[in-house]
């Protein structure tokens, strides 16, 4: 399954950036040839990074077409993910009631729309709302994102895109104000600093975080954000954000089963997602051809990958995987090309000579 975010290809900014789990720094193999094999396949691919913790060490970790360690590198869409985390957070924080809680208490704009009216945070970041998401690649500012207008019922279909971030980040804004924090500090305070993740660069418009794909990471600080999510909120022995509140997170939609709250699931391949295509630029650029985004939505990662697999994915091929049930991590970053989950997956696991496997039919 070949899956594409697009986004625009940004500066990279430098900075040293440490791993808070057995921090190495040459290439590191323990007992699997699978991760070789997934490394190299990863490195054709125009790969830059491959790291992997299994429990709570690094078994695996190397840099490709001139990356190093130390570097930061866009996540692209993989900075959706930090939205449902700081939604949990929220919600343990008594700044939003629930998951359900209407997003109109907050944006007023919103009240006077049949439609908008009813739209949960739940919905906003399944991507179940029914509002129009805009253009990939192209984010509004947090003030242009609310006016944007409703095109379906709320929970009635999948819609990928920008908007819905950048009008949570409006929420969260609001939210915030009367204690006169902003986003950005709101993030850094409740897990950045908790974790211990670097930030190395967040791109902003009009002072506010572009929150569908402003972070730029290195492979080890990406991976404690897996690491956190992987042990239910835990980190260092202190729970930081409540493990059932982040369980919500990878719980799919009834328009989309395999994407939760920001993250892609691997929990159905039905292809019975009810997908609504985006307009614009991205129909140009893919034709009358399906968006790879909506051929993960019908068939996830592959029966073939364990069925609680979840991911934070961006454009190039940017991924952090969890696998709670083989307690595996694997951070992948990239520059743009062909690249196949499966396939790499497959590799990673050691099942890549299964029939059906690299493609086959």
């Amino acid at each position: 399954m070949r899956l594409f975010f697009y986004v625009p290809i940004l500066a990279i900014a430098s900075a040293i950036a440490g791993c808070g789990v057995s921090a190495q720094t040459k290439t590191i193999v323990a007992g699997s040839k699978a991760y070789r094999h997934a490394a190299d396949y990863s490195r054709e691919a125009r790969g830059l990074s491959v790291l992997v913790i299994k429990g709570e060490k690094i078994v695996f970790e190397e840099y490709h077409n001139g990356h190093s360690e130390n570097t930061p590198w866009m996540l692209a869409s993989g900075t959706k993910s930090f939205s449902g985390v700081i939604l949990a957070a929220a919600i343990e924080d008594k700044l939003i009631s629930d998951f359900d809680e209407p997003v109109s208490k907050t944006l007023t704009e919103w009240r006077s729309d049949a439609r908008l009216s009813k739209v949960t945070y739940r919905q906003l970041l399944t991507l179940t709302s029914g509002i129009d998401v805009g253009q990939n690649a192209r984010p509004p500012a947090y003030s242009a994102a609310v006016m944007f207008k409703s095109r379906f019922e709320p929970g009635d279909r999948f819609q990928y895109g920008p908007v819905p971030f950048q009008a949570f980040g409006e929420a969260m804004r609001r939210k915030l104000s009367v204690k006169k924090e902003s986003v950005m500090d709101y993030l850094e305070r409740r897990i950045f600093e908790p974790i211990g993740l670097k930030v190395g660069r967040w791109t902003m418009q009009e002072g506010q975080p572009n929150m569908p794909s402003g972070a730029f990471l290195t492979a080890r600080e990406w991976a404690k954000f897996g690491q956190f999510l992987k042990n239910g909120g835990r980190w260092n022995g202190k729970q930081v954000v409540s493990a059932k509140l982040l369980a919500e997170l990878t719980n799919g939609s009834k328009a989309n089963p395999n994407y939760g709250l920001t993250f892609w699931l691997n929990r159905s391949n039905s292809g019975r997602a009810e997908v609504a295509e985006n307009g614009g630029r991205l129909r140009q650029i893919l034709g009358d051809r399906p968006s790879n985004t909506t051929e993960m939505s019908r068939r996830g990662f592959g029966p073939d990958i364990p069925s609680d697999a979840y991911m934070a994915a961006g454009a190039g091929n940017q991924r952090l995987y969890i696998i709670p049930s083989l307690d595996l991590i694997i951070v992948r970053q990239g520059r743009l090309t062909q690249f196949d989950d499966r396939e790499f997956l497959l590799r990673m696991l050691g099942k890549d000579t299964v029939p059906g496997a690299n493609g086959s039919k």
